[in-house]
């Protein structure tokens, strides 16, 4: 059984929805939820459903980066996970601790990567007049929001989408992409899949 620890900075809507399928069957079981916002929604969300808690506040690291993320390792590796999950973790990662999960940590992006990686990606599609938008879970590598591609949503932009109806969209894809994806690679399957909207 593989062990999953997985990474938040807010509410953790994906991340609710991660922990609700490592039931019965599944593969992997949730063993830590972190945050880097002590505030941050999804930590009771998790502590609820009994998952373990951890916090790692960024603020007093004051751009120390590698202080910070040797916390992040501590609190992680405390928890012996086989995958890290990152689920709306708004801190960018450096190499050094990208390297030190290499081939074990997963992130879901909110475009279909290549396209528009980094932030306002709803906004930055509809500007660019594409007809359709989505979702992405990848491998996390040291290049942001480039690593190899796991899985795809997709959903068809509209004419009178405004960035926060087409986040909307995205986001009920997001929630069967990120946990189908996990599956799979828990259970050591890495191939590329495409999940069809419903």
């Amino acid at each position: 059984m593989k062990r999953v620890a997985i990474l938040i900075s807010g509410g953790g809507s994906n991340m609710v929805r991660l922990v609700e399928s490592m039931t019965g069957d599944h593969p992997a079981r949730p063993v830590l939820v972190l945050s880097n916002e002590a505030g941050a929604g999804g930590l009771t969300k998790a502590a609820e459903m009994g998952v373990p808690t951890a916090v790692v506040d960024h603020r007093p690291f004051k751009g120390d980066r590698a202080a910070f993320e040797a916390e992040l390792i501590r609190k992680i590796d405390a928890a012996e996970p086989d995958i890290l999950c990152l689920a709306g973790f708004m801190r960018i990662l450096t190499e050094g601790f990208t390297a030190n999960y290499a081939g074990r940590m997963l992130n879901i992006h909110p475009s279909l990567l290549p396209n528009y990686r980094g932030l306002h990606t709803h906004a930055r599609a509809i500007k660019a007049g594409d007809t359709e938008a989505g979702c992405t879970v990848h491998e996390v590598t040291a290049e942001l929001d480039g690593g190899p591609i796991l899985g795809q949503a997709r959903v068809p932009i509209l004419p009178d989408d405004t960035p926060d109806t087409l986040a909307a969209r995205v986001l009920i894809q997001e929630h069967r992409l990120y946990p189908e994806a996990l599956r799979r690679f828990a259970s050591g399957d890495r191939a590329r899949f495409d999940l069809t909207a419903r």
